[in-house]
């Protein structure tokens, strides 16, 4: 690390405490040429690997701003949206890979914006997946009822067997049945 104020190639750390709940580490450094003191910021970087190629840093604003569109409408404040890209990024980083695709960004999205509302989870997940006709709105749909089922007939919503929830969207979630047409007679 340079010194700021004297561009002196070399500095010792003097004291380091967390920072943003932990995402950052601040060292208060000093220079041992000038004897100036100066802080830093450290944080891990975490890029998106978009369809395109490119790379970009990971970003909550971007999060927010992509759910906010499918929350457009809905009864969702934003310090709900702030905690909901806060989950994304926590899940984001646990995967332990400095960069992440695109596409498994908007995995994350899907299973917090599912508990925070059905209906932006919907239009999410719709866009996101690409849904091509109604009946995988219809398959969409029964997953959430069943879901909310299971959630409103346990005795302790917060004590909620998870594994006995379908859940098609999260990370590491496996792809939802099959769609299997009904004739009309």
């Amino acid at each position: 690390m340079h010194c700021p104020f004297c561009r002196h190639p070399d500095s010792r750390v003097v004291d380091s405490r967390e920072a943003d709940d932990g995402v950052a580490i601040r060292r208060r450094r000093a220079c041992p040429a000038c004897n100036k003191r100066f802080t830093t910021v450290e944080t891990a970087s975490l890029t998106v690997l978009k369809r395109s190629g490119a790379t970009e840093p990971f970003s909550r604003a971007k999060v927010i701003s992509g759910v906010r569109k499918a929350c457009s409408g809905r009864p969702v404040d934003e310090d709900a949206l702030a905690r909901l890209a806060q989950q994304v990024e926590e899940t984001v980083r646990a995967s332990g890979c400095a960069e992440i695709a695109a596409h498994d960004v908007g995995l994350a999205i899907l299973a917090p914006l599912r508990e925070l509302d059905d209906v932006a989870y919907l239009r999410f997940a719709s866009v996101y997946r690409g849904f091509d006709d109604v009946a995988a709105f219809e398959v969409e749909i029964a997953e959430l009822r069943a879901h909310q089922a299971a959630l409103a007939t346990a005795v302790d919503p917060a004590v909620v067997d998870v594994a006995a929830v379908p859940r098609y969207g999260g990370a590491h979630d496996p792809a939802p049945p099959p769609v299997h047409a009904t004739s009309a007679r």
